[in-house]
C-alpha cells in the first residue's frame, strides 16, 4: 500500500467516518451560535451526532470552584522531595559523627606521643601542704632522722628467744638496750638494723638493777642518736616510742610526757629487784619495744623505753593500755658509760635502810642509818622520817630507793625529814655502793 490518503474525506471525529460537511465548520474552531468564544470540549459538529443522546448536554461544564462545604483536598507529597530528617537521624548521626571524631582525636594523639607512649597521667602538681612537707622538726622529719639508728635485738636461750629493741650509741658499735632483754641469754644476741641487715652482737655488761645492758657489734660508720636531757622535760610534752613491738620491726607510736618521776619497782620472781623514778608516756608500748628509745619533739633521746602497766594477771600476756615508762636517759647515759668503761654501773645509795611508812603526816622511816654513810653525815638517824627528797614527796619506801638510785653518785639532794614532831632541813651528798 501506498502512503495514507488524508484527502479521501474521513473525519475521525465523525462516526462513521463520513467526512465534514460542505462548507461546514472547520476543524478546531467553534461551531456556530455557540457563543462566547468556548472551544466545545466536543468535536465540531457533535450536536448532528446520531449516536448522541438527545437529553444529553451538548457541552461538559467543570465548575470552577469546589461545592459549598466540601473539605481540602488530601495533601499529596512529592516522593522526588527532599524529607526534613528525624530524631532518630539526628542521634545517629552525632553518634557517628562523635566516633569520627574521637577515632581522630586517638589517631593524632598516638602520632604525636611516638607510637605507643604512655601519655603522662595526673595534673601537675603545686605546692604540697605544710603538714605534708616533713619538716625536720615535725613527727615524721623525727622518725626519719631516728629510725636508722633504731635495731631489733634478738637473744637465744634455752628457754626460747627473746626479743627487744635497742638504739646505736656510738660510730663503732656500742648499742643500748635493757637489761631484761639479754638477762636469760648466754652473752651473744643478733642486731638487726633498720635496713634489714643483720649482725652479731656480744653483751659487753649489764646493770639488773638499773635494767641496762649494752652490747657491741663489729660494724663501724654507724648514726648514733642525740641525747636529749630528761631533767629537762615537762608534763604534755609530745615524745615517740620506737622499736619492734610483738616483732613489728620499725614501728614509731606518738604520744605525750603523762608524768615525771614515777617511782616504780618491778623484777621477775627469782630476779633481781628493779627501781624506776620514770618517765610516763601514753605512746603506745607492748612486748618487744623493750630498750628502744623514747624521743623528744626535736629528735633527741631522752628514755629507755622498760615496762608497762596492764589490767592482766601475773603470767599472762600484757598489751598497751596507755601507760608505759621510759628510763630517764640521764641515768641511763651514766650506766652506759660505767658499763662500758669498767663493765659494770655503779650504784648510787643514800646510807640507809627504809622501812614502813610514816605512823601520821606521810613519809617514809629510815629503820637503819649507815654510822659512816652519806645519811648519818648529814646529820640524820635511825627513826627519822623523810617527807621530801628534792622536793619529791615520799608515799612509799619504793619512792626513796627510786630516786635516791636516778642521781649520779656525788649529787647533792636536799631531804626535808621529821624527827618526833620537828621538821628538819638538810642536804645529803649521796654516794656509790662498794660492790
Amino acid at each position: 500500500m501506498g502512503g495514507t490518503d488524508v484527502t479521501d474525506g474521513w473525519d475521525w471525529r465523525r462516526p462513521g467516518g463520513s467526512g465534514a460537511p460542505a462548507g461546514g465548520p472547520v476543524p478546531g474552531q467553534p461551531p456556530p451560535g455557540a457563543g462566547g468564544g468556548t472551544t466545545s470540549p466536543w468535536w465540531s459538529d457533535a450536536l448532528a451526532d446520531p449516536w448522541r443522546d438527545p437529553y444529553a448536554p451538548a457541552a461538559v461544564v467543570v465548575p470552577a470552584t469546589a461545592p459549598t462545604g466540601a473539605g481540602e483536598p488530601e495533601p499529596v507529597s512529592d516522593p522526588d522531595a527532599p524529607s526534613r530528617p528525624g530524631l532518630r537521624q539526628v542521634v545517629l548521626i552525632s553518634l557517628i559523627t562523635a566516633l569520627l571524631a574521637g577515632s581522630l582525636g586517638s589517631a593524632l594523639t598516638y602520632a604525636f606521643l611516638g607510637g605507643g607512649a604512655v601519655p603522662t597521667l595526673g595534673a601537675q602538681a603545686g605546692q604540697a601542704p605544710a603538714l605534708a612537707q616533713r619538716k625536720p622538726e615535725s613527727l615524721a622529719g623525727v622518725a626519719e632522722r631516728v629510725l636508722p639508728s633504731v635495731v631489733t635485738i634478738r637473744v637465744a636461750s634455752l628457754g626460747g628467744t627473746s626479743e627487744g629493741s635497742g638504739f646505736v650509741v656510738s660510730t663503732d658499735g656500742h648499742i643500748v638496750t635493757n637489761d631484761h632483754v639479754v638477762a636469760d641469754g648466754p652473752g651473744k644476741a643478733t642486731v638487726m638494723f633498720n635496713d634489714g641487715s643483720t649482725a652479731a652482737g656480744t653483751v659487753v655488761g649489764q646493770d639488773p638493777e638499773s635494767d641496762i645492758a649494752v652490747i657491741k657489734v663489729t660494724r663501724s660508720g654507724l648514726t648514733p642518736v642525740q641525747f636529749g636531757d630528761s631533767d629537762a622535760l615537762a608534763v604534755g610534752d609530745p615524745v615517740l616510742a620506737m622499736g619492734s613491738p610483738l616483732s613489728l620491726a620499725n614501728t614509731v607510736t606518738a604520744g605525750i610526757v603523762s608524768a615525771l618521776d614515777r617511782t616504780m619497782q618491778a623484777g621477775e620472781p627469782g630476779g633481781p629487784t628493779r627501781y624506776y623514778a620514770a618517765i610516763q608516756t601514753d605512746a603506745a608500748v607492748n612486748h618487744g619495744n623493750s630498750g628502744g628509745p623514747l624521743v623528744d619533739g626535736a629528735g633527741r633521746v631522752v628514755g629507755v623505753n622498760s615496762t608497762i602497766k596492764s589490767l592482766v594477771a601475773d603470767g599472762q600476756e600484757a598489751g598497751n593500755i596507755g601507760l608505759a615508762f621510759a628510763i630517764p636517759i640521764n641515768q641511763a647515759k651514766r650506766v652506759t658509760e660505767e658499763i662500758i668503761g669498767t663493765g659494770k654501773a655503779r650504784r648510787t645509795v643514800i646510807g640507809a635502810s627504809v622501812g614502813g611508812t610514816g605512823a601520821t603526816g606521810g613519809g617514809v622511816r629510815l629503820n637503819a642509818v649507815e654510822p659512816a654513810g652519806p645519811a648519818a653525815a648529814a646529820g640524820m638517824r635511825t627513826g627519822d622520817v623523810v617527807l621530801r627528797l628534792d622536793k619529791h614527796p615520799m608515799t612509799d619506801p619504793t619512792d626513796l630507793v627510786a630516786l635516791v638510785r636516778k642521781y649520779a653518785p656525788g649529787s647533792v639532794v636536799t631531804v626535808e625529814y621529821r624527827r618526833g614532831s620537828a621538821r628538819q632541813n638538810t642536804s645529803v651528798t649521796l654516794a656509790a655502793d662498794a660492790k
